[in-house]
């Protein structure tokens, strides 16, 4: 009986410590701070090789032009999307959902995608731990909005119309 207790506590913290591994909140960048102006690698760094940017095997080339430093002083609203989706399924999903409000966006927001295994610098910048993580930083650089882990369309949406109309 005791024996069978362990393994279920076992398996619980088992459970726990893996869901709770894909988002963890402690310590991330906060609502009102500064956009760390980290230098990223983007499609000039790299010679235009998607593959050296991300591991999704359908990028969308509009969301690798600009280095997060670059992207946060353009006077331009910012989504800036941490998702590896080499090793996750959701951030596939985040991903795909994305390139859908690029072009609804494009001349008000510019799109930006950091992979942890091509950026890992921005990951400890902004001080994300796992993903997928949702960041809209506006026109003064400023983090407006964060969300850790999946965020539907019509949520995204609001939200970055709300940023976009607040600094109009």
């Amino acid at each position: 009986m005791r024996l069978t207790k362990l393994l279920i506590l076992a398996a619980f913290s088992l459970t726990t410590v893996s869901i709770s591994g894909c988002f963890a909140p402690e310590g991330v960048l906060k609502i009102g701070a500064v956009a760390p102006p980290i230098k990223t690698r983007s499609l000039r760094d790299v010679g235009g090789d998607m593959s050296r940017l991300t591991s999704y095997r359908y990028p969308d080339e509009r969301m690798y032009r600009y280095s997060i430093d670059e992207a946060v002083t353009m006077g331009k609203t910012v989504l800036l999307e941490f998702a590896t989706p080499g090793h996750c399924t959701v951030c596939d999903k985040q991903l795909q959902m994305l390139k859908a409000m690029v072009t609804k966006y494009s001349g008000d927001v510019l799109f930006l995608h950091m992979d942890q295994y091509m950026n890992p610098q921005a990951f400890k910048a902004f001080r994300v731990k796992g993903d997928p993580w949702t960041f809209i930083i506006d026109k003064d650089g400023i983090v407006q909005f964060k969300q850790a882990g999946r965020i539907l369309y019509g949520e995204l949406d609001h939200h970055l119309a709300k940023v976009i109309n607040a600094k109009s």
